[in-house]
């Protein structure tokens, strides 16, 4: 997903030399899994012969989690089988759910739901791996508003730890390590090969598209008040459980486009969908602006995801992005104006701005939230990733320098008006400042004790994990991506609370 991660070796573009290609930051050997057994023989190979260790399933990462130079590789991908269980029986849930191997992806899971009368819950991109490093870093999708984050929802993970044993954590089996693996981040305590998720009833869902962009349609002030207005609401759809996807991004006649792609209401109709956001329509119909939303209905959860989700794409090789989870008092009163002025700062730089309205539902401890999910997610109704262009056929020192100007320019005008929030570690920026409360909150102190526990020999390592602060990847092209050997760092910077 992000081949500057990895050194930019043999890209398929004629920007780029591919002559002299070399290995980069790919791994030197790849274990395609499909057994438990074989997993276990790489863990241990691996251990004991002290070699670098990465997990791969999809490999949709942004921060280059599932590569490393020189690496031994688990590629988790052929791991596809799925059974659904009609009755299942815990402290915290009683109803349906469904076993999935390690290598389903959305799309899979999405169907085999449908075809068995249930939903179940995957990402916004349909390509990614649900069971791994989705929900292991929280998982975020657009059923968030009825079920909240995709760790909620696991309700037994079986796994191979550091030291090879093959385990089941679950709220009455290895419950520290059922806690920690349920939004403590991928590639961290262990590899895991299945998981048994919760099924909710088939429920239907209105989607809706459109876009308009300035200069084209609209002034860049009618476009400015316009998105300033769709921001305004996200504490009204939040509450009538909403989920849109916004982009604003460079249009190609140096304006900006506003492109929403897509708002989805689960378990509700057009007509209602529609006086959800009637105010913010008829604020732009008073702007001027003209478009015609496009809106849809399906009778499952299986319609939206063939129809109205993303398949992914591979990032483009200059691109790096970060992001920032807004909590509700970011859009009241000052602090939103504050909030808006920062995001249309960086629209106006030139960045690509995403901002997400998502506010997952709460659900009780007792029925499964008792989990690592980072806390910013239980306060947010807002998800704003940023992207950035990187000319990396620059220097390193020009690379680098670009790098931090968006981390510390662009990302950190998000952090001023938020403090004390966090980010979401899947989609983050491996340059995050005291990405141990960032990505993981009050939670990181547990989180790093149960990393010593189960992986007291690091055996594990991806970079902005849980421990990842005693170790540095020394990159043989002077630039922060997994590009060289892995190294334990003289100097961490430890856990520091944020705000």
């Amino acid at each position: 997903m992000s081949p500057h991660e990895i050194g930019l070796t043999c890209q398929p573009s004629s920007l780029l030399d591919t002559e002299g290609c070399t290995q980069g930051g790919y791994p030197s050997y790849t274990v395609n899994a499909s057994s438990v057994a074989q997993i276990q023989l790489a863990v241990n190979f691996a251990r004991n012969n002290g070699i670098r260790f990465v997990i791969k399933n999809t490999g949709h990462d942004f921060l280059g989690k599932s590569s490393g130079a020189g690496s031994l590789s688990v590629w988790m991908h052929g791991m596809k089988v799925m059974e659904y269980i009609s009755s299942y029986n815990t402290s915290s849930w009683s109803g349906p759910a469904i076993k999935t191997g390690a290598g389903v992806q959305g799309f899979e899971l999405y169907d085999f739901a449908y075809q068995n009368g249930v939903t179940a819950m995957g990402g916004l991109c349909v390509t990614v791996g649900v069971v791994g490093g989705w929900f292991s870093g929280g998982g975020h999708g657009p059923l968030s508003p009825l079920f909240g984050m995709g760790a909620d929802d696991v309700l037994s993970i079986d796994v191979v730890t550091s030291d090879g044993r093959f385990v089941t954590a679950s709220v009455n089996h290895n419950a520290d390590l059922f806690w920690a693996l349920r939004g403590g981040g991928g590639g961290t305590y262990g590899v895991v090969t299945s998981a048994t998720i919760k099924a909710h009833p088939k429920i239907p869902a209105a989607t809706a598209t459109w876009s308009f962009s300035y200069p084209a349609e609209v002034s860049e002030d009618i476009f400015k008040k316009a998105m300033h207005s769709w921001l305004s609401y996200f504490p009204r759809y939040a509450d009538m459980g909403l989920y849109s996807y916004l982009n604003v991004v460079p249009a190609l006649d140096g304006g900006r486009s506003f492109v929403m792609d897509p708002l989805i209401a689960p378990n509700q109709t057009i007509e209602q969908a529609k006086a959800i956001i009637q105010p913010w329509l008829d604020d732009v119909e008073e702007l001027g602006i003209d478009f015609e939303p496009e809106w849809n209905s399906y009778n499952s959860f299986k319609g939206v995801a063939d129809n109205a989700l993303t398949n992914g794409s591979a990032n483009n090789y200059g691109s790096v992005s970060g992001n920032r989870l807004f909590p509700r008092e970011n859009f009241e009163g000052d602090l939103f104006e504050s909030t808006f002025e920062a995001l249309w700062d960086n629209i106006k730089a030139g960045y690509v701005v995403l901002p997400y309205n998502i506010a997952p539902a709460r659900i009780e401890p007792s029925s499964g939230t008792d989990n690592a999910v980072n806390p910013a997610w239980r306060e947010a109704i807002a998800y704003v990733i940023m992207g950035a262009t990187i000319n990396y056929t620059e220097s390193a020192g020009e690379i680098m320098e670009a790098r931090y100007k968006f981390t510390q320019g662009a990302m950190q005008r998000l952090r001023d008006v938020s403090p004390g929030a966090g980010s979401y570690g899947n989609e983050g920026d491996r340059l995050e400042p005291g990405f141990q409360w960032s990505y993981f909150g009050s939670h990181y102190p547990r989180l790093l004790e149960l990393k010593k526990r189960y992986d007291p020999f690091n055996l594990f390592y991806a970079v902005t994990a849980v421990g990842s602060e005693f170790y540095e990847v020394r990159s043989i092209d002077d630039v922060a991506n997994e590009n060289g050997r892995l190294c334990r760092k003289e100097s961490p910077e430890l856990y520091e609370a944020e705000g």
